[in-house]
């Protein structure tokens, strides 16, 4: 995130875009305002150990730096959209209970995020395990609310999503090529490529309003720019970055 100002300061803006920026604390809420966001994002755990791993504090002191950069926001009027890492399983940790994410959510849709993005931060989920903290989640979040962001480690994120989506989830959190990861959980893959995620949806009948090669044909740029394959599928299967 050191670098956000110059990214910010650097992409050309479409209308109706929104260009969330992470803030960990409220320096970092400060120093994304004064380089131009227009909505921001705080990032918490289940997983205690994750927690000071990833952000060098416990649950309960992240919850006191996340309400000082919320109240701020809030005085500024900009909207704040909170997430839940390892909801479906801790790389340290392994096994996370449902109630716990309950219990995060509910803090950060409490203390007054717009959207709870869930995720699965070392993709060991499945539609069983995505259900069960779903269910518990859904009993004090509203649904409204909610957003899954799925990891695609044990090829299980498609399925993962399409259960969300079954049980009333809107919203998708996916990265183009599926590129991504977390330093913090060794050997697990990226986001769910975008394209995937857009297949399936078109292939059930959902309308996106996205198109689809205009998205591999992203997924081509960056891809070329890094130096990467893609880790989508639908790009591969129609021969892309091979």
């Amino acid at each position: 995130m050191a670098d956000h100002t110059d990214v910010l300061r650097g992409i050309h803006r479409e209308p109706h875009v929104r260009y969330p920026v992470l803030t960990p604390n409220l320096q970092g809420f400060h120093d994304a305002v004064a380089a131009g966001a227009t909505e921001v994002a705080v990032f918490g755990s289940a997983s205690e150990t994750f927690s000071k791993k990833n952000i060098n504090c416990s649950i309960d002191e992240s919850m006191l730096r996340f309400e000082e950069v919320i109240k701020a926001a809030k005085e500024r009027q900009i909207p704040v959209r909170g997430y839940v890492s390892c909801a479906l399983g801790c790389p340290l940790e392994g096994h996370i209970e449902p109630s716990k994410v309950c219990e995060v959510a509910k803090r950060l849709y409490e203390m007054g995020c717009y959207e709870i993005s869930l995720g699965d931060t070392i993709g060991v989920g499945t539609p069983g395990s995505m259900f069960k903290m779903l269910q518990s989640v859904m009993a004090e979040v509203p649904t409204s609310a909610l957003a899954v962001h799925c990891h695609d480690t044990y090829g299980q994120a498609l399925p993962n999503i399409l259960t969300a989506l079954q049980m009333g989830v809107c919203v998708v959190d996916s990265a183009v090529a599926g590129l991504g990861g977390c330093p913090y959980a060794q050997g697990s893959s990226g986001n769910v490529s975008t394209e995937d995620v857009l297949y399936m949806l078109h292939g059930v009948g959902i309308e996106t309003g996205v198109n689809l090669a205009k998205v591999l044909d992203a997924g081509d740029f960056i891809c070329e720019a890094l130096g990467r394959e893609t880790n989508s599928r639908v790009a591969r299967a129609r021969g892309r970055n091979l």
